[in-house]
This record gives structure tokens, sequence and C-alpha cells, in this order.
């Protein structure tokens, strides 16, 4: 089977690209090619002291560029949600659609009292010594509702969220912060769906129904009992809603490469 189209997956701040793959096989099944991609300091790749929102754009099209891709569907989750929507406002047409999935359109002012707490609040385990590994299977049960308890990739989950480098982890929560993309919204021109985690205390709900009504088109789905880890929450169900939305929106052979 032709790909249809090549989806670009940006992960998370505290992830890296093998958080998606439950979505390989189900994707790659469905005529679409799936491209997880490591950020900056991520993976195998180095660790890094510092990170912006325009440089992680600018690597994610690079990376594009590099593998002969055009007119990819671009699926971002949480930070990789808001790198989505830099990269749609930096080349509003070079995409055919996008999945943001809990995710949010602004984070507020980075010097305000809340994400001044917020950042204090995130860096502190490891100011006082503990490690990304340490935390990792605490920090998934507060990132995941009542779907993530029989979830079959929670080792891997944990495993991934324990892998992040600590100084790439540092650079990625002060880049949070800066965020605001709200102004760019209503420019947006291609399909685009929200994906909510019903209890998902990160990107709430009816932030992100909020920010679909902004996008001009723009459909919202709600994930009941989910987190803000839906793709490892409730693998199938998130599959099921991000593939429909797909083939209602990309011609069936369609094929993004520029050589065969």
């Amino acid at each position: 089977m032709a790909d249809r189209a090549a989806v670009v997956m940006l992960h998370g701040i505290g992830a890296d690209a093998r958080l998606w793959q439950p979505q390989a096989g189900s994707f790659a099944a469905r005529g679409y090619r799936p491209v997880p991609l490591d950020f900056p300091g991520y993976g195998a790749r180095p660790p890094v002291e510092a990170m912006d929102f325009e440089g992680l754009a600018a690597d994610v099209e690079a990376a594009i560029a590099e593998r002969g891709l055009e007119r990819v569907v671009l699926l971002g989750h949480s930070m990789g949600g808001m790198v989505a929507q830099t990269l749609l406002r930096r080349r509003p047409d070079a995409y055919a659609a996008a999945i943001l999935c809990a995710t949010s359109p602004a984070f507020g002012n980075p010097s305000g009292e809340f994400q001044q707490k917020f950042v204090a609040a995130r860096l502190k385990p490891l100011d006082e010594g503990r490690s990304m590994a340490d935390m990792a299977e605490e920090n998934f049960s507060h990132l995941t509702g009542p779907a993530g308890a029989g979830t079959p990739w929670r080792g891997h989950a944990i495993a991934v969220l324990g892998s992040t480098p600590s100084p790439t982890f540092r650079a990625a929560v002060r880049c949070l912060v800066t965020f605001d993309e709200r102004a760019s919204l209503g420019a947006i021109r291609v399909p685009v769906l929200c994906l909510a985690g019903e209890v998902d205390t990160n990107a709430p709900a009816p932030v992100m129904e909020r920010m679909a009504g902004k996008i001009p088109g723009a459909e919202y789905r709600c994930m009941a009992g989910v987190g803000h880890l839906p793709n490892i929450e409730a693998p199938e169900a998130f599959d099921t809603i991000v593939l429909d939305f797909l083939d209602r929106h990309l011609p069936r052979n369609d094929t993004n490469e520029r050589t065969a």
C-alpha cells in the first residue's frame, strides 16, 4: 500500500520519540508513514542546556527536508503540540493536517508568578538530587488517568520518561513557559484535530475545547477517563480517533516523497 502521508510525530517535554511506539503498526497498516522525531537533547541526541520554540521548529523542518518529505501531517503531543503550532505559523501552507494532542496555545507570561512557581516546582526534585529515573514511575502516575492503570504500555512509558537527560528536561521546562501562539490560531489553514484527555490536569479539556473554537474548522474530541498520555493510556481508542480524522481529510493515494 502506498503511503497516504507521512505523519511526523512530536513528543512531549519529559519523553522522546519512543513514546509513539504504540502507533507505529496501526498507522503503517492504514497506509500512513510514521515518522517519530527526537527533539534536540532527547533520545540518542546529546543533552542540551537551552532550547527555544523557533529552534525546535527549525530542527523539525530540517528533519523533514532531510527525509525528502512534503505536505506531512503534524502529530504533536504536549510540548510537541506547541512546536506543531509554531511550525504552522512559520509555514502555513507546508502541511497536510495537524493533530494537537494534550496541549495548549499558550503558557502565559514567562515572568509571571504562576510560571515562576511552575518552573520551581518542576525542577525542585532535580535540585534536591533526584534523577529522572527516580521520578519516572511517580510522574507516570501523576500524568495518567484511570485509563492508564491497565495499559500494557505502562512499563515502556516509565522507561522512556526515566531516560530523559536532566539538563534537557531543565531546558525544556524553561522553554515551555515562553510559549504563546494564541494570536496565530485564526490563521491556521489546514485541517486540525484538537484531542484532549478528560482528566488531563496539564492541558485541561476545556482549554483545548476553547482552543479548537479559535482554529477555523477545527475538530475537538475528548477521551473519557484519559489523562495527559492518551496514546499510551488508551492507544486503540487514540488511534481510532486520529486515523478516522486523517482518513476523512487526506486522499488515499497522496504520497509525500519527492523521489520514489
